[in-house]
């Protein structure tokens, strides 16, 4: 792996400049960046100090600041050290206001003020987590998304990522011979969906588990005939209640959200019709 220096500058939380590096370097898989990460940098002495930690560790600069002052001298200063200093949403901003023929609003942060939608994912998260694993199964009537699988199937991440974009989702895992909750099959609101994955990644993934938690001993959790079954058992509950499937075997938690969220949204159409 190649490793750099990356810094991230921002005037608000930093999650937007780092939300946009790490899909940008998702597109490197031989690269790996040592992140420094720079929040609430509003003073010409805070990028002073940013500027100090750059001399120490050089390499590049990516940023989010609406203060022109501030942008113009951590740009000359990366200039003059001969590093690249990136702004994230510079051009966005300027083609958009271009278009619409306005000027942006120079206040720092403006995306992250409360709203209603920022209750709405703050309310999703605490469903996620009240509702992971089976918990709170009673409640499952109250989701927008519910996803069913065997262990090790992503579900609790899908989760908290579709939580984050203000879907309240619950997991419910399936265990041979384990009975699942009885409202499952007759709930109708929300948007049930199945998880599924190849028998080799699973049976490597659970191993990988067992092995970070000091446990080597061979169980029915790593046994290849065992697993199948599990595999083969969670389809067929799947075809027998008509429940979109997806299979993660080679897809991100990202990949996954995006097409539980179209599902949803079809589901949703369907009714409106």
């Amino acid at each position: 792996m190649k490793e750099f220096h990356l810094h991230l500058v921002s005037d608000s939380t930093g999650e937007t400049v780092s939300s946009v590096s790490r899909a940008v370097l998702a597109q490197f898989e031989e690269v790996e960046a040592i992140e420094h990460v720079w929040p609430l940098i509003r003073t010409k002495g805070q990028i002073e100090k940013v500027l100090a930690d750059i001399d120490q560790n050089p390499g590049v600069i990516m940023f989010t600041l609406v203060n022109k002052d501030l942008r113009n001298l951590l740009r000359d200063e990366c200039q003059k050290r001969g590093l690249p200093c990136i702004p994230v949403l510079g051009h966005i901003i300027r083609e958009l206001s271009a278009y619409l023929n306005e000027e942006a609003t120079s206040r720092p942060g403006m995306q992250h003020e409360f709203s209603e939608d920022y209750f709405n994912r703050v309310e999703a998260i605490n469903f996620a987590l009240a509702h992971d694993d089976g918990q709170g199964h009673w409640e499952l009537d109250k989701a927008d998304v519910v996803l069913v699988g065997v262990s090790r199937t992503s579900k609790s991440p899908t989760c908290v990522y579709l939580a984050n974009r203000g879907y309240k989702a619950a997991n419910i895992p399936f265990v041979m011979n384990c009975p699942l909750p009885e409202n499952l099959e007759e709930i109708r609101q929300p948007l049930v969906v199945g998880l599924t994955i190849s028998l080799d990644r699973l049976l490597q993934i659970r191993k990988t588990r067992l092995l970070s938690l000091n446990q080597e001993e061979e169980t029915n959790y790593i046994d290849s005939d065992e697993v199948r079954k599990e595999i083969e058992e969670s389809r067929k509950l799947f075809r027998k209640n008509g429940w979109p499937v997806i299979d993660v075997t080679r897809r991100s938690v990202e990949e996954t959200a995006a097409m539980i969220i179209q599902y949803r949204q079809k589901q949703l159409e369907k009714r409106k019709a």
